[in-house]
């Protein structure tokens, strides 16, 4: 009887065995967040299907966009998406195509950072996404970058790429122009719960679509603002920096009214932003 139940139970180790060597052809295992080969692989598989199902393809469209990202750049790259409008609604990815003196592809790229796992993307976009600035290691660091692709002859040809300062929260993506200087900049819009408001990281194109874009950010929380502005006449847009009070009205509800706004302005000598109220104030973008 012993000797009948060390026959079965060495039958069933040897199925287990054999099941494990024979998976399906080429699969990788472990996590995708984990796994760079695994993430590959699965990334080849969703580009397979979505070609499959895509009825109008066209030059350098959003399918080759993702296929050229995933063959041209390191490990955990990605193509961001859009936020969702409703619950519901399948996002759209972050990307831009226009002609302006070229047949252009805007898009907005995550990479992970090497020494963590694989981002994913739905951690990165959208109000709850933007919390992940206090701690985001735990589901990896994301770093934001805009990027200008050029269409050739059916291939892309990336002419710049500006980091974007923040880790978390993409909302959208809009091309726009300052009415001020009659220059086009592209806003990318992020929500940010820290401050209870959004951030716009505004890309000029001072020197053309060709050219690397100048940085300036604008954002409006419960008590911060900073909002576009003309302060010196030149080609750099400049801006208000408000500052604002709180003051207690009964037990735990407070009053928050604006006290001053600051003027900063571009400073070519410096590459920083500057203002006259103090010597001693600048910010980088």
């Amino acid at each position: 009887m012993k000797l009948y139940k060390l026959f079965i139970v060495v039958s069933l180790l040897g199925l287990i065995a054999l099941i494990s060597c024979t998976s399906k052809k080429g699969e990788v295992g472990g996590d995708a967040a984990t796994s760079s080969a695994k993430d590959e692989q699965l990334r080849n598989y969703n580009l397979g299907v979505q070609k499959e199902q895509a009825k109008n393809r066209f030059e350098c469209d959003t399918i080759s966009l993702k296929e050229f990202i995933l063959n041209n750049y390191d490990k955990g790259t990605y193509l961001v998406q859009f936020d969702r409008t409703y619950t519901l609604n399948v996002p759209k990815e972050a990307v831009v195509y226009f002609r302006d003196g070229g047949n252009f592809v805007l898009a907005v790229i995550a990479k992970s950072k090497p020494s963590e796992r694989n981002i994913e993307t739905k951690n990165v976009v959208g109000y709850e996404s933007s919390y992940i600035n206090l701690d985001s290691t735990k589901l990896g660091t994301a770093f934001f970058w805009l990027t200008l692709f050029e269409c050739k002859d059916g291939k892309f040809e990336k002419l710049w790429e500006s980091e974007v300062p923040i880790h978390g929260g993409f909302n959208r993506i809009s091309i726009k122009n300052w009415s001020a200087k009659n220059i086009k900049y592209v806003e990318l819009n992020y929500e940010d719960g820290i401050i209870s408001g959004h951030r716009n990281y505004n890309f000029f194109m001072v020197d053309g679509w060709r050219k690397p874009p100048h940085l300036m950010e604008t954002y409006n929380g419960i008590a911060l603002k900073r909002t576009l502005a003309n302060i010196n006449n030149d080609k750099f847009p400049d801006y208000y920096e408000f500052l604002f009070s709180k003051s207690t009205l009964q037990d735990s509800l407070y009053s928050i009214r604006v006290l001053d706004s600051i003027p900063f302005y571009w400073s070519v000598k410096r590459q920083l932003y500057i203002s006259d109220r103090n010597p001693r104030w600048f910010r980088k973008y």
